[in-house]
């Protein structure tokens, strides 16, 4: 993964707040994660979150929510309140582990009326990629990132038209529910519309409030949403196997 740059001349963007979703546990990662979040394993000598914040910090964003949760001490003992890494963090909690949909609600009071990027904590991305979707972000109401070349059993389908725009979105599907060849890349950008689709959600079949549902809801409101491909090195950090083999990359 590329490393975070200077904060020297750091890019404008029009985008000037984020939330990071770092509530989880991540119990795929087994004894890894018994005293800290997912989000706390180091990747290439620093936290999963480090390479987050420092990415989005050198995309002009000076302002980031975390979400925290699980081992929430961790994470603020850590990052404290940003001055260290040279951004503002503030953070909200997450009580209750009901899916990504309602963790999103805990973000009104810290983005108000200002679209905001919004990534998962266990999501590492090329830094270049966190201006990208800032940019993209001002002509739609959302931003869905997306990669190819993964088992979309295992995240999210994405369905799309051929002028990238958003048709379909679906979290884990079953076989021959939506065959597609994006993958929900979990980097998103959105308007504060979001938390009017957020508010209607109901527990998905998994039991979960989740946010794909809004996003698919939003784009079929007939509002635009558009998907993104990232370019670089993309990793979901979700088990002790990916783990090794990003650490074998040093």
């Amino acid at each position: 993964m590329p490393q975070a740059g200077s904060l020297c001349s750091p890019a404008m963007t029009t985008i000037d707040r984020a939330v990071v979703l770092a509530a989880g546990r991540g119990t795929r990662m087994r004894e890894l994660t018994a005293e800290i979040p997912k989000p706390m394993i180091e990747v290439r000598g620093k936290p999963v979150l480090q390479h987050i914040i420092e990415g989005l910090r050198d995309a002009g964003i000076p302002e980031v929510l975390i979400v925290v949760g699980y081992h929430a001490d961790a994470v603020q003992r850590f990052f404290d309140n940003g001055s260290r890494h040279n951004i503002a963090i503030q953070y909200a909690t997450q009580t209750r582990q009901d899916g990504t949909g309602r963790v999103v609600d805990l973000a009104r009071d810290f983005v108000q009326d200002r679209p905001f990027l919004l990534s998962y904590g266990d999501i590492l991305v090329d830094p270049v990629n966190y201006k990208r979707i800032a940019d993209l972000a001002e002509e739609v109401e959302a931003i869905v990132s997306v990669t190819r070349g993964e088992d979309v059993s295992k995240g999210g389908a994405v369905c799309v038209n051929d002028r990238m725009e958003l048709l379909d979105l679906r979290e884990k599907p079953r076989p021959g529910e939506l065959t597609s060849p994006w993958y929900n890349a979990g980097l998103y950008a959105f308007r504060p519309i979001i938390f009017d689709f957020t508010a209607k959600l109901k527990r998905s079949p998994r039991g979960e409030y989740e946010l794909t549902d809004a996003i698919r809801d939003l784009a079929q409101s007939g509002k635009k949403v558009k998907a993104l491909e990232l370019t670089g090195e993309w990793a979901d950090v979700r088990d002790p196997e990916i783990l090794a083999r990003l650490n074998s990359k040093l």
